[in-house]
């Protein structure tokens, strides 16, 4: 590339910006320093002018700002140099200047990502890839940039990982072609999507709309950063690492290119991540549609169909996004699938267990925390009677475990007097042998530690809470 005056003065500048990057972000995070106006009245680069490069726009003071400050507020683990979020603003500001020549001079070389598995439902774990936090902030820094630029080439029928977009929207979006007569669901299933994206065509893609063949490259770099598993380095040479800020936009932009022929084809989906939906009226409609589908997916996107998990089946016989389905008046309607249930019945066992060490305060403020986002994602389903039912378990597990903290008999009489017993029947119930389940759901504790208590004590109710925020 022919360095000319401009282009000299135009990193001259973006140097500046990234200099100054670490410092403004703290002032604005903490409200005591420089306001975003100042900040940007200061920045050297306007990045509204044409003559911009993309990536003097991802590397402008403003958009490394909010990059760093998106950061810090998502908290979560380091990577493989193993710094911590406190540490990351004296890291950036001590090594601003040798961050952004490299990042200029294309010489940037990410860490590989830190492998961590999460358990899922099926008793097999999700592979994640944790980028280091000076990666994550470059990242972020590019998704910025690039998001508001995709967003007008998505399809509308696209959800996941979108701004102002979500899961319920992708179900009233299920709920609407139900009511329509697309009863008939093809339910498509990708086999280990973000592990198995060509690389190769997903540049290709990208540089479409990229025209700043830096930023091709500084994003080739961090897909083929590589990956370290318990201190073995592992190639990365196909998939989109999960984990970092910008794997969810290239997840989908390559999936895009899927959603734009659906689209063009007239085909009615739902498109949240990689879980698909296609509705047709007939299942002889779906299984027709399920073979050209499956020629695009597997011939020209070169991914993976999970043939056992993909099936053609009515609405009411899938499980998506952890909803179900049922049609009433012939009206489309939502409930909990079963599964859900059973999964939010193990998460409040483990806090419920005696061997997890939480505090009584503890263990409350996590059970609110639980009831809170479980009720608020599943508020448009009809659960009223599964409400009742997991309120009355649940209580039932805290009665089991204040049982079991007053170990001795002394404890436990004494306890029962002061909640109101007779001292007759308070004794005979110290003294009992009867397992701890057992004694939680006996009169002698359903009459003293009642529902009512436990509110006034802060313990939140599943159905109070649904009956207040259902939709």
């Amino acid at each position: 590339m022919k360095i000319t005056k401009n282009t000299f003065e135009c990193r001259k500048q973006n140097k500046d910006t990234i200099i100054n990057h670490g410092e403004s972000a703290e002032h604005k995070d903490h409200g005591n320093g420089q306001s975003d106006s100042r900040i940007i009245e200061k920045d050297d680069i306007n990045t509204n002018k044409p003559t911009v490069r993309m990536l003097e726009r991802i590397l402008s003071r403003k958009n490394m700002n909010r990059a760093y400050l998106k950061v810090k507020r998502n908290k979560g683990a380091g990577g493989v140099d193993k710094m911590e979020i406190d540490e990351l603003l004296k890291h950036l500001t001590t090594h601003r200047e040798e961050i952004l020549t490299s990042l200029l001079d294309g010489r940037y070389k990410p860490y590989p990502v830190k492998r961590v598995e999460i358990p899922k439902e099926n008793g097999k774990t999700r592979k994640l890839g944790i980028p280091t936090l000076t990666d994550r902030v470059i990242q972020q820094a590019i998704l910025q940039v690039l998001s508001p630029i995709y967003e007008n080439q998505f399809s509308d029928q696209s959800y996941g990982f979108r701004p102002n977009r979500g899961c319920h929207d992708a179900l009233k979006k299920c709920q609407e072609y139900a009511n329509q007569g697309y009863w008939y669901v093809i339910d498509m299933d990708l086999e280990k999507f973000f592990d198995t994206v060509n690389q190769s065509m997903l540049i290709e893609i990208l540089s479409r709309t990229i025209e700043d063949n830096r930023v091709l490259s500084l994003i080739h770099k961090f897909l083929n950063a590589g990956i370290m598993d318990r201190g073995m380095f592992i190639n990365s040479k196909k998939g989109v690492p999960q984990g970092g800020p910008l794997s969810p936009l290239l997840a989908n932009v390559m999936l895009n290119e899927l959603d734009q022929k659906l689209d063009k084809w007239g085909y009615r989906f739902v498109r949240y991540a990689d879980d698909l939906m296609i509705f047709t009226k007939s299942k002889r409609a779906a299984e027709r549609q399920y073979k050209r589908v499956s020629k695009l997916i597997e011939g020209k996107l070169r991914l993976r169909i999970n043939k056992e998990k993909t099936k053609i089946s009515k609405l009411n016989q899938v499980k998506y996004l952890g909803y179900a389905f049922y049609r009433i008046k012939g009206q489309c309607r939502f409930r909990v699938h079963p599964k859900s249930i059973n999964k939010l019945k193990d998460k409040l066992r483990d806090v419920t267990s005696r061997s997890n060490g939480m505090s009584i305060e503890g263990r409350k403020t996590k059970l609110n925390q639980i009831l809170r986002g479980w009720v608020q994602y599943f508020k448009m389903t009809d659960m009223k009677g599964i409400m009742k039912s997991i309120d009355e378990w649940l209580r039932r597990r805290i009665r089991m475990i204040t049982w079991k903290r007053w170990k001795k008999v002394r404890t436990r009489f004494q306890n029962l007097q002061k909640l109101g017993v007779a001292k007759q029947k308070a004794w005979e119930w110290a003294n009992t042998r009867k397992g701890y389940w057992h004694v939680a759901n006996s009169w002698i504790l359903a009459t003293t530690l009642t529902n009512a208590r436990f509110e006034k004590q802060g313990y939140l109710s599943f159905l109070k809470y649904y009956l207040k925020v259902r939709v």
